[in-house]
């Protein structure tokens, strides 16, 4: 395995970070993760605008975007893969142990993993911890993610494959990967940016493709939605059949088998949408 670290490819046993790196110490740092399919990067000019989105949220420079497309385009030939999982790392570089950053200019790596098909239903707890919807790197997508750690820990403890988070104001935001829809009366829903959640990709494409609507929606919507799904880089379009111990029946619903199908007619006749 190859990956890229300081400007160019390098042996996975022989790459070197710093353990002064600001993203070990803490966690000052942006990340994407990106489906790679026999080779080719999916949506990935999406991601790149992202991560540049992240790094100004965060204070540090722009990623010189054509050295990342260059590590991608290289990691990529280099670990041929039929489903892979592209990661860009991008930290603030080698620091004091403390919060202030250092001068040494930030990190770049991009490494790629070995991915499998999701299923297509997966069962979802909600937890009792909340995102803040007004924190300072709320919409970012950073390296600090012990958060996430903990509660996804705690579903798979409860057979489930994700953890969905209210905010502050009981309103329902995401997952610790992914994003939620539900389904009211035949109509597609997903929380607004606004609470708090991730500006997802895949949720993106979602709304634009199926015309779902952005809306406010208590927690406990998921006690009453027709039908529930999240989407993610490597989940696609997945449906929910259990929400803590509510079992959904007739998963996946018409509403999200077809969401589900214009996901992979639209996204296999557009690699870079």
């Amino acid at each position: 395995m190859k990956l890229w670290l300081d400007g160019r490819l390098q042996d996975i046993e022989a790459a070197r970070v710093s353990v002064f790196d600001h993203g070990l110490t803490v966690g000052d740092g942006i990340f994407e993760t990106v489906k790679a399919v026999g080779g080719r990067p999916f949506a990935l000019t999406r991601h790149l605008d992202r991560l540049t989105r992240s790094a100004r949220g965060l204070g540090l420079p722009d990623p010189d975007l054509d050295e990342v497309r260059r590590a991608c385009a290289a990691v990529l030939d280099a670990n041929p893969m039929p489903l892979g999982r592209l990661r860009i790392t991008y930290t603030g570089g080698h620091g004091p142990l403390g919060s202030d950053r250092g001068e040494h200019g930030p990190t770049l790596v991009v490494a790629v993993g070995e991915s499998a098909r999701r299923p297509d239903t997966t069962a979802v707890i909600t937890v009792p911890w909340t995102r803040n919807e007004r924190g300072a790197v709320t919409g970012l997508k950073t390296t600090s993610y012990a958060e996430n750690v903990v509660a996804l820990a705690r579903a798979r403890e409860q057979d489930a494959s994700e953890a969905l988070f209210g905010n502050t104001v009981g309103r329902l935001c995401e997952g610790t990967g992914s994003n939620v829809f539900v389904v009211l009366d035949g109509e597609i829903h997903t929380p607004p940016l606004a609470s708090g959640c991730l500006a997802g990709i895949t949720r993106a494409l979602v709304v634009e493709w199926t015309g779902a609507g952005e809306t406010d929606l208590p927690l406990d919507v998921l006690e009453r939605a027709d039908e529930i799904f999240l989407t993610s880089t490597l989940r696609d379009v997945q449906a929910v059949r259990r929400v803590d111990g509510r079992q959904l029946p007739g998963v996946p619903g018409p509403v999200t088998a077809k969401a589900m199908r214009v996901f992979v007619e639209w996204a296999g006749g557009d690699r870079d949408p």
